[in-house]
């Protein structure tokens, strides 16, 4: 009789050591502070126009001050994108390790929602994944068991997460050309006034602007690869994520694929449509 403790802590043992989901949702919460780039970001596009204000005219200075006013605006829903998807991998992470998350405020603050800025490419549908994911990690705060709990929350939380992320690599292309806009400003203008500062009083000017130039060549180069990192690190969990889910049903998975179904003689079938949002917001 006292062999038999011994004998269910080998079969639990077992148990977990043949669920290769518990490991793999823990190394992808883990990666999840690789969206932080998408979140610094967020910060720089926010802060466009003092960057920009320098080297406008008063004209330019004046419409750029009132779109200044509308990234301000949408900023924190952007943040709050992020925070969704990073609190969802970590609470993941956190029941695969057995674990509990203390959402803390961040949910409740979460659950205020969000809207769709159609000019940035945020639209309804990003909206409506955003508080799907939202009522997952609420759900997620109540389940206990380890192994159900994860597959609850990948399989509730597939399609949002998805959507979710979506959205944000869908504002790093927006952010990309709000980069570009700038990048032309700034250097447009330097270009256009370092030949004036030619006369022999304002060779040391002429030479701290070419200076300034180059330094923002460099910025602007190492910049577009910032948004180039922060892409594919999104499109990599994102990946990695959908392969979780397609974990929980091998045969739906196998269904899904077109070359699998081919062989199988099975159908693929199309996701469902997410159903639309009504909030908007507007950015020039």
């Amino acid at each position: 009789m006292k062999r038999h403790p011994c004998i269910l802590l080998c079969l639990l043992l077992a148990a977990c050591a043949g669920n290769p989901r518990l490991p793999e949702a823990r190394a992808l919460a883990e990666d999840a502070s690789k969206l932080a780039g998408f979140n610094d970001l967020s910060q720089r596009y926010r802060d466009t126009y003092q960057r920009e204000q320098p080297y406008l005219s008063p004209a330019a200075a004046e419409r750029e001050e009132a779109i200044d006013r509308k990234r301000r605006e949408a900023y924190p829903d952007f943040v709050a994108l992020y925070t969704a998807a990073t609190t969802y991998l970590r609470a993941l992470g956190a029941l695969a390790g057995g674990d509990t998350y203390n959402f803390g405020d961040q949910v409740k603050q979460m659950a205020d929602g969000i809207k769709a800025w159609p000019d940035t490419g945020l639209t309804d549908r990003h909206v409506d994944a955003y508080s799907r994911l939202v009522r997952v990690l609420l759900r997620a705060a109540t389940e206990r068991e380890q192994d159900k709990a994860v597959q609850a929350m990948l399989r509730d939380g597939g399609a949002p997460l998805q959507g979710t992320l979506d959205a944000m690599h869908t504002l790093l292309r927006f952010f990309n050309k709000n980069h570009d806009n700038e990048q032309r400003i700034v250097l447009g203008m330097l270009e256009v006034e370092i030949p004036y500062a030619d006369a022999p009083r304002d060779r040391l000017l002429a030479a701290l602007a070419r200076s300034h130039q180059q330094e923002k060549l460099k910025e602007y180069r190492l910049l577009g690869l910032r948004h180039t990192l922060a892409a594919q690190n999104i499109d990599a969990l994102r990946e990695r994520h959908a392969a979780l889910v397609r974990s929980l049903d091998p045969q739906a998975a196998d269904a899904a694929n077109p070359a699998r179904a081919a062989d199988a003689g099975n159908a693929s079938a199309a996701p469902p449509a997410i159903p639309p949002a009504t909030a908007q917001g507007a950015l020039p």
